[in-house]
């Protein structure tokens, strides 16, 4: 079994910034890939950005430039530092990994980007 948890969510101005973080309850090494996600109110949840195992990296053209999704493997932990955050940014983001075929979901963590 493993446990995603986010945090570091909350409201921010446009143009600002916020870094969320993942923790998970094993060694992130095992995993195929991990990355965040994200579902606004009324929209189907969609990549924002993933990393895998071997240190490849996907983001949606959306958040290119603006994000960047890194790992710390000491910790466990995944990040996703936002930068110049839009109203459009706004959405629960969710952190997800996949092992050996399985998806986990952490609970998510809400953004806020609103003046």
């Amino acid at each position: 079994q493993v446990q995603l948890v986010e945090s570091g969510g909350g409201l921010v101005q446009p143009g600002g910034s916020l870094r969320l973080s993942c923790a998970a309850s094993r060694s992130i090494f095992t995993f195929n890939a991990m990355g965040w996600y994200r579902q606004a109110p009324g929209k189907q949840r969609e990549l924002v950005a993933e990393l895998s195992r071997g240190g490849s990296l996907d983001y949606v053209d959306s958040v290119k430039g603006r994000f960047t999704i890194s790992r710390d493997f000491a910790k466990n932990t995944v990040y996703l530092q936002m930068n110049s955050l839009k109203s459009e940014d706004s959405a629960v983001y969710y952190c997800n990994a996949v092992l050996s075929g399985v998806t986990y979901w952490g609970q998510g963590t809400q953004v806020t980007v609103s003046s």
